[in-house]
């Protein structure tokens, strides 16, 4: 008999497990690690038992809130470029990158005490990010819109120092400028390097 990967969850039991990860990133972030499981359920309006049959520890219940927002960030490149072109998919992504960072830095206590737990949630992260980003670069490179000699890891530590220095929600104003910034330095421009 072939082997099969886990079965998809019904809606229900999908719909329940995303809002408990929306609840456990609200709740890490703004109350930190010692926030109650008990909490969680009860914001994301599911019972205790719901919450433990998908997150059977509070280090897994962390790590599974750390790689939905991963995935949902890594997940726009794609969708963004289906739905603009590819200069602007890239700085809009750019945008949902600071907002990630600004999750990952108020999760940031709950992310210690996994790894403390002997857990890695950044084992594969920056492999996905430099990813998507090679998704926007490429699709901008390919359109006349972006340079083609700009390395994505490079581009990744660029908005990593962007979303240090303006990563607060009152900065929002200043990580716009900033991303603009970088922006206009992977813009291709007739004369310059393609």
């Amino acid at each position: 008999m072939p082997a099969t990967g886990p079965r998809p969850l019904r809606a229900d039991a999908q719909r329940n497990r995303d809002r408990v990860l929306a609840a456990a990133v609200r709740a890490f972030s703004q109350d930190g690690p010692e926030v109650t499981l008990d909490a969680i359920a009860k914001d994301a309006g599911v019972g205790i038992g719901t919450l433990y049959r998908h997150f059977p520890t509070r280090e897994a219940l962390v790590d599974a809130a750390y790689h939905n927002e991963l995935t949902k960030l890594c997940d726009a490149a794609e969708r963004l470029l289906a739905t603009m072109p590819p200069d602007e998919a890239t700085r809009t992504w750019m945008d949902h990158f600071v907002d990630y960072m600004t999750t990952k830095r108020g999760m940031a206590d709950a992310l210690r005490a996994l790894i403390a737990s002997g857990g890695n949630p950044f084992a594969h992260s920056r492999d996905q990010l430099v990813a998507a980003l090679t998704t926007l670069l490429t699709a901008g490179a390919a359109a006349g819109t972006v340079r083609s000699d700009v390395d994505p890891g490079d581009v990744l530590v660029s908005l990593s120092g962007v979303s240090l220095a303006a990563g607060e929600p009152a900065q929002r104003e200043l990580a716009r400028r900033l991303l603009d910034l970088l922006m206009d330095g992977l813009r291709y421009r007739s004369g310059a390097s393609a």
